[in-house]
């Protein structure tokens, strides 16, 4: 008698849920009248409003997490993009400095530059090749476009280059058209122009000239391009024209350059060493 009391307390609310559920059926069935079909079509269309609010959550976070997808994919090609117009840019300068120094008929030997000091006023480019390679002191460095600079600190796999980018750089050059010599120099003001001056007011300088080293150096050799002609001005109480320059090989975009194998000669260089010591 126990077991069946507890058995009906334990089954009473289920048996009692059931009933109702029937009689709830029953009465649909017998009272499908307009009143009840009007409250069922509201109760679909209410249900299906909240369906579509979270069908629409769904598509959403769908939405977002594709967005999210695409943009990643879009900085991937980007960079890929990026990547590959640098390698076809750095192959097109590197076939035109094979063929520039297949117009050389001096020995030489190709360098990457690995590091740039272009912040201050004595500027220094790193190059990977030293004594190994026998580079030395005083040799010049151009590219397919110019002079670079020149080597001022070798190591055993390395070498520093003054380049013309340095208040310490100075090269002889020539206004070729009008084959009249000058210094070139920079003056430390912008990173864009060098300054040629001692060309006398009286030579017919105009702007877009092509200006070359001259030779007289005794580092670089003639006829290397240095810059053109950007400006031209006559400075009051100066006899000279203050000439400003577009570097032919602009620093910023130099990467792989030559160093010509050509020291200036041991008994030139010991006198100008010994005349600037005596200064």
């Amino acid at each position: 008698m126990a077991l069946a009391a507890s058995l009906w307390e334990r089954l009473r609310a289920w048996l009692v849920f059931g009933v109702l559920m029937v009689i709830s059926v029953v009465l649909l069935a017998r009272h499908d009248g307009p009143t009840l079909r009007t409250a069922r079509a509201g109760s679909l269309a209410l249900t299906a409003r909240v369906e579509g609010l979270f069908a629409g959550v769904g598509r959403f976070r769908q939405a977002v997490a594709e967005n999210e997808r695409l943009r990643a994919e879009t900085i991937d090609l980007s960079t890929e993009v990026a990547r590959l117009r640098e390698a076809r840019a750095e192959n097109e300068r590197l076939r035109s400095l094979l063929a520039f120094g297949d117009t050389l008929e001096v020995p030489r030997v190709p360098v990457r530059i690995v590091a740039k000091d272009i912040t201050q006023q004595e500027n220094l480019l790193t190059i990977d090749a030293g004594r190994a390679d026998s580079i030395r002191v005083n040799m010049p460095v151009i590219d397919e476009r110019g002079i670079v600079g020149k080597v001022v600190l070798v190591g055993e796999n390395h070498a520093l280059v003054m380049p013309h980018q340095s208040t310490q750089f100075a090269v002889p050059a020539t206004l070729d058209v009008l084959q009249q010599d000058g210094i070139v120099r920079w003056d430390g003001l912008a990173y864009d122009r060098l300054l040629m001056e001692y060309v006398p007011k009286t030579e017919p300088v105009e702007q877009g000239m092509l200006v070359t080293t001259s030779g007289y150096s005794g580092i670089f050799p003639a006829g290397v391009p240095v810059g053109i002609v950007d400006s031209v001005f006559a400075a009051q109480g100066r006899n000279d024209y203050v000439i400003y320059l577009r570097p032919s090989a602009p620093i910023s975009r130099a990467n792989y350059v030559y160093v010509l194998l050509s020291a200036p000669d041991p008994e030139i260089d010991a006198l100008r060493t010994q005349a600037e010591a005596n200064e």
